[in-house]
């Protein structure tokens, strides 16, 4: 089964760090554009930031200069490193991608999300 899991999410305080992860698992050959969101408590889903299969990055205003979003393509992982958080970073995390390569073609797959807490 091909899947997206993050990981690292948790409790921190603000204006500390947290490093979330994304990794694909299941009869795949690799991992295109991944893109991470997140939903607060009543709240919209919303882009945080995207990386391409070639490395090009993108984030939201709201992260710029504090998240930092990279890929080991060999570990089929992206991770999000989060700097300098603040309580309104508070969500849930989902990464995404529209481009899961498998025996089958390019496939979508969304994660279940890795909850992040900013106490202040």
């Amino acid at each position: 089964q091909v899947q997206l899991v993050e990981s690292g999410g948790g409790l921190v305080q603000a204006g500390g760090s947290l490093r979330l992860s994304c990794t694909a698992s299941g009869r795949i050959f690799g991992v295109g554009n991944v893109t991470w969101y997140r939903q607060g408590p009543g709240k919209q889903r919303e882009l945080v930031a995207g990386i391409t299969s070639g490395g090009t990055t993108n984030y939201a205003d709201s992260v710029k200069d504090r998240f930092y979003i990279s890929r080991d393509d060999a570990k089929n992982t992206v991770y999000l490193q989060m700097s300098r958080v603040k309580p309104e970073d508070s969500a849930m995390y989902f990464c995404y991608s529209d481009a899961v390569k498998t025996n089958y073609g390019f496939k979508s797959v969304w994660g279940p999300g890795t909850q992040v807490i900013v106490s202040s």
